[in-house]
């Protein structure tokens, strides 16, 4: 909350002050005291009516003064102790005006009308809150593990890394872990929002959340319930909840010096007006003038938008790092998407083998396996599993961006990319290779090349559907790759996308990215580890499949949770509703001091009814801004629609 605004706490609160969120309206302790404050209220205009005594009548306002006046007054003299000026500030002078004015109702009825605003601003922000912590109801009150002596139920805080948990079907898993036996359809889209169940068996991970489908799952524990990934997103967003988006700056830079301004305008009025007609009336209007010109509508009507639109955005899969990151993904306008687990399954697999100088097959699989179980780049998983056994190389290095060198039985033999090594004879094989939009690198055993070995990672079925999906809603789509060019151009082609930018190496990626920012606002999306310069240098970052990588929601401004790339355009979409949101409440709470100073200033409107044209606003921006709370599933289209638009050319017999 900006200081420069009275409304709410100043104080952050810990993680676990959240435990005891207030459900109901009523619960808030800001709209208890309003409630009271209320009642003596009424109470007093009721006693007035019936002509009671004026002592009577007075009491009840003065009760109800106080009652209304201590939601907001205390904080506002902790500030005031501290230094800092605030819309409470105003609140109070114009009060305490009131009643030296002798109108002791209106100030009862100032003070009532301002804490209903903090109890509804308090309620706003605990249900958004609580709508994120809300992830961690999705683990299960027991879970089952296996003993020595048989099966036990524990609690999942009592769950130890190396636990093995027996999930039924039906059940939900308590903790993050890793499939050690059967096999099962997973419902994950409480978690990562994806409609589509997971196909998971044997050293498959699981997280905590998931629903399992038909078959008994044995699953060894990995992490405890309070380190499991759905406890770590909540710790990870709630802390960056606090970091401001640049509408929120916006209403910093406009409040922190209206607020002064507005107390020296007040003074002026009152001491102007003082002097050339009746100092009594000119004070009241420079009090009422305080009240109208009172940004508070202005200071919550941002952060409220916010809370709410992060908190939604959890629901559609994607964890988004506070205000900064939410306002800047409504501005983008261009996406670079890395190719290798982004654009791809990221599950590449040896598709083809062409041999030289009387090599065979296994002879050129078994020197680049050699090289790469040193390795661990995204092709060596793909290399390894292409062979039978595996007899690591000696002194092996690596080439940045080029590729390996080792030793084998006294040999020099290396493995990379070609331009690095001169494919020689295999030209033409590598060049169909690429073309096919496979990753060809070649074999070299003491100075010859004996081989080129074809790698290919499939596109996600949805890829092409997410790329038409963007260019329909006017983003500029590039791809960054380190591969290739023909390979990126091929693939690029199946996806749909025209810019490529290909060979790259992470610094190319985080240079270019400055180049594509200079032309519009521009989002990076990558996996979070080697696209850690370019996730850096875009506008914002975003990572992929962050439900099982720390690093991928470190690095990134938003971590899409699952694996479904049309999580993406939704992101986007949810983005740029919350910032029209947020702009239509910086521009309401804007427009309603310029209408309400004049009208005090002139007498038209007096404090009762400024404070409640006020409030009343304060209401309608809460309210707005609560609707950026209101997530939209994504659609269900069939991922096989995505599948059917995308043919690419197998080569060799392997595939």
């Amino acid at each position: 909350m900006s200081d420069a605004c009275g409304c709410g706490s100043d104080e952050p609160r810990d993680a676990d002050d959240h435990d005891g969120e207030p459900e109901r309206l009523w619960q808030i302790k800001e709209m208890q005291f309003a409630a009271i404050s209320g009642v003596f209220l009424l109470a007093s205009l009721i006693a007035g009516f019936v002509d009671a005594a004026e002592p009577i009548v007075r009491s009840l306002e003065a009760v109800g003064l106080l009652a209304g006046a201590y939601t907001f007054v205390p904080s506002t003299l902790k500030r005031l102790a501290k230094g800092r000026i605030g819309v409470g500030t105003l609140m109070t002078i114009a009060a305490v005006g009131a009643v030296i004015l002798g109108e002791l109702g209106e100030a009862a009825m100032l003070a009532f009308l301002f804490s209903i605003s903090e109890g509804l601003e308090e309620y706003s922000l605990a249900r958004t809150r609580r709508g994120l912590r809300a992830l961690l109801s999705l683990v299960p009150d027991e879970a089952t593990v296996l003993r020595e002596d048989g099966e036990e139920t524990v609690a999942p805080a009592d769950l130890q890394i190396g636990d093995r948990m027996v999930v039924k079907p039906g059940e939900r898993v308590a903790t993050d872990g890793v499939i050690r036996h059967g096999r099962t359809a997973l419902d994950v889209s409480a978690i990562t929002g994806e409609s589509v169940p997971v196909e998971a068996g044997p050293e498959d991970e699981v997280f905590a959340g998931s629903i399992n489908g038909t078959g008994v799952l044995e699953v060894e524990v990995t992490t405890t319930a309070e380190d499991n990934s759905l406890a770590r997103i909540v710790r990870i967003v709630e802390a960056e909840q606090s970091r401001k988006g640049a509408s929120q700056r916006l209403a910093d830079r406009i409040a922190k010096p209206l607020v002064p301004g507005i107390m020296i305008v007040a003074a002026l009025i009152g001491v102007i007006g003082s002097l050339f007609g009746d100092s009594a009336t000119w004070i009241e209007r420079a009090l009422v003038v305080l009240v109208a010109a009172s940004p508070c509508a202005l200071a919550i009507s941002v952060p409220v938008t916010v809370v709410a639109a992060i908190g939604a955005a959890s629901k559609l899969g994607a964890l988004v790092k506070g205000g900064a990151a939410l306002e800047g993904l409504g501005r983008i306008r261009g996406v670079a998407l890395d190719k290798t687990g982004t654009l791809t399954a990221n599950r590449p697999a040896v598709i083809d083998v062409a041999t030289a100088a009387g090599a065979t097959r296994e002879q050129v699989l078994d020197l680049a396996a050699a090289l790469e179980a040193r390795s661990e780049h995204p092709l060596a998983a793909a290399i390894l599993a292409a062979v039978d056994e595996v007899t690591p190389a000696d002194d092996v290095e690596a080439v940045t961006g080029a590729g390996l060198s080792g030793h084998r039985d006294g040999r020099i033999i290396r493995l990379g990319r070609p331009g690095w090594l001169e494919p020689g004879p295999l030209a033409g094989d590598v060049a169909r290779m690429q073309q096919a939009g496979a990753t060809a690198v070649l074999v070299e055993d003491d100075g010859q090349v004996i081989g080129a070995v074809a790698v290919r990672d499939e596109l996600r079925p949805e890829a092409a559907e997410v790329i038409a999906q963007l260019r329909s809603d006017g983003y500029h789509v590039a791809m960054l790759t380190g591969d290739n060019h023909t390979t990126a151009a091929t693939l690029a082609r199946d996806v749909g996308i025209d810019d490529v930018y290909a060979e790259l190496r992470p610094e190319d990626k985080a240079r270019l990215i400055e180049q594509l920012r200079s032309q519009r606002p521009t989002a990076m999306v990558g996996d979070g580890v080697n696209d850690a310069p370019a996730l850096a240098t875009a506008d914002i970052g975003i990572a992929m499949g962050a439900m099982g990588a720390d690093v991928a929601i470190e690095t990134a401004d938003v971590a899409l949770m699952g694996e479904d790339l049309r999580h993406l355009p939704q992101a986007f979409s949810h983005a740029r509703r919350a910032r029209r949101i947020m702009l239509q409440n910086v521009g309401l709470s804007l427009g309603l001091i310029i209408v309400l100073m004049p009208l005090a200033l002139f007498g038209i409107l007096g404090l009762a009814a400024v404070v409640l044209v006020h409030e009343l606003a304060e209401i309608v921006v809460i309210a707005n801004g609560v609707r950026a709370g209101r997530a939209k599933p994504l659609a269900n289209a069939a991922l096989e629609r995505g599948a059917q638009s995308i043919r690419p050319t197998v080569v060799g017999a392997q595939s």
